[in-house]
């Protein structure tokens, strides 16, 4: 028998599927748990005779295709150690640096640029680079983030293309981000797919900043032990509304046992390997193992249908890196804002979005009194764009759900589509209605889920 290795990063741009022997059958258990989380647990897919190998290990695989056997070069760990922060800062800049050189050297790179710090960050690694094209996007009647990427590419001579994300975009894509994306995550929150053509002819290569505001912050949690961290894992992973439209589907499809036994089982089980001892450290841990890897780095597809695309804080260096960091020097972005100030000080005097109106200098003001001025001014905005039926757009979902155009294009999917061949229509009335009319934010997420759940039946359940 011929044997082969497949080597599986640790965090991967894209999952690895593999067969194994079961029937070609619905994974019922998988997509009630898919549900409830916006993504699938650990090795799950839509089949059950499909499963993802585990990152971070090297796969024996026979010519069959079948897996013989794994074993993990990286274990998440946390090993900090004992240096000065100014030592840290130099080891990061030195690190980030050499990696963004590596993956950008010889290309023209097309750069994403926000309010935020981690672009900000490639920003600054890429400041001496020959060729930089940026851009960034907002929401119709969203908040102006293209100001502040606006303001961090002209400091540094870069050129810039604003886009503004139009309500209703998806519907005429959404096609298309459903074969990109395998409906292994809801359409909502790539809005890059709107302008994904024109943002892709901006270069030939993408540089993503994905995953920095994980891996530089802390939670900020108490030393816990293992039973509150399960349920600190179901509080911020496990989404109300679609904990609810999960267990409807468990008793519907007549699944063996209790949905809530079940799915605390499964995230109770993937905690237990990671085995370390800190709180934050371990949680850091596994949202980077489990739901950057099966959520956040499905949609690095969009980007990649137009360009290659390369992520600093996806190279394997990285992680012993952080894993090696005291945790305070990992709270709050400290590293990152030094970063800026030190090589890129005029940036870091250019309002941090989720600080504004503050920058990287006076961000700590950002709390009453001082703050009060700004917020009174901010709600009254808003307060004047709904009197003039121009509601603030806030989040992802209001750009796609909200109105009556987007309205008569999602109940097609809902109620026309055939999704009732896999969902109970009495259950998709249900959430369809609590979200009209009971609590829209709690129900966008469940009504997102059920239109996933109609692309892929329409799509790939053949």
């Amino acid at each position: 028998m011929d044997l082969k290795t497949l080597k599986t990063d640790i965090i991967p741009k894209r999952p690895t599927g593999i067969k194994v022997a079961a029937p070609h059958e619905l994974d019922l258990k998988a997509i009630c748990c898919f549900v409830a989380t916006g993504f699938f647990l650990d090795s799950d897919t839509y089949w059950q005779d499909e499963k993802v190998l585990a990152p971070g290990c090297i796969h024996i695989i026979d010519d069959t295709g079948t897996l013989q056997g794994s074993e993990a070069y990286f274990e998440w760990h946390s090993s900090p150690r004992n240096l000065p922060f100014n030592q840290a800062l130099d080891a990061f800049s030195e690190l980030f640096e050499n990696i963004v050189t590596e993956q950008t050297q010889g290309h023209r790179v097309i750069l994403p640029l926000s309010g935020g710090l981690d672009s900000r960050t490639q920003a600054v690694a890429l400041r001496n680079h020959a060729s930089v094209n940026t851009f960034s996007y907002a929401f119709k009647n969203g908040y102006p983030e293209t100001k502040i990427a606006k303001q961090i590419a002209q400091q540094l001579g870069m050129p810039f293309r604003s886009f503004e994300i139009q309500p209703g975009y998806l519907w005429t894509c959404i096609d298309a981000l459903a074969k990109i994306n395998g409906c292994y995550s809801e359409f909502t929150h790539p809005r890059q797919m709107a302008v994904i053509n024109t943002i892709g002819s901006m270069g030939d290569l993408f540089s993503l900043g994905h995953m920095g505001d994980l891996l530089f912050d802390t939670m900020g949690l108490p030393q816990l032990n293992f039973d509150e961290e399960v349920s600190l894992i179901q509080e911020r992973f496990v989404k109300k509304g679609g904990y609810e439209l999960g267990a409807l589907l468990w008793t519907s499809w007549g699944l063996i046992g209790d949905f809530d036994a079940y799915l605390k089982l499964r995230l109770s089980e993937m905690l237990s390997k990671i085995t370390i001892g800190d709180t934050n450290a371990k949680l850091r841990a596994f949202k980077s193992r489990y739901a950057v890897t099966r959520w956040s780095s499905n949609n690095l597809s969009v980007f990649e249908s137009a360009a290659p695309i390369a992520l600093p804080y996806y190279d394997n260096r990285m992680y012993d890196f952080v894993c090696s960091l005291p945790e305070a020097y990992l709270s709050n972005r400290r590293l990152q804002i030094a970063y800026i100030k030190r090589h890129a000080p005029a940036l870091a005097k250019i309002t941090w979005q989720a600080q504004r109106p503050y920058n990287l200098y006076n961000y700590s003001r950002n709390r009453p009194p001082y703050n009060l001025p700004y917020r009174l001014f901010n709600k009254s905005k808003r307060i004047l764009k709904g009197a003039l039926n121009r509601p603030y757009v806030m989040r992802n979902w209001e750009l796609q759900f909200v109105g009556e155009a987007n309205d008569k294009h999602l109940k097609h999917h809902l109620f026309d589509s055939g999704l009732d061949t896999l969902v109970p229509l009495a259950h998709i009335e249900l959430i369809y209605k609590k979200f009209k009319t009971h609590d829209a934010v709690c129900y966008s997420h469940p009504v997102s889920m059920l239109l996933t759940l109609a692309m892929f039946n329409n799509l790939f359940n053949k």
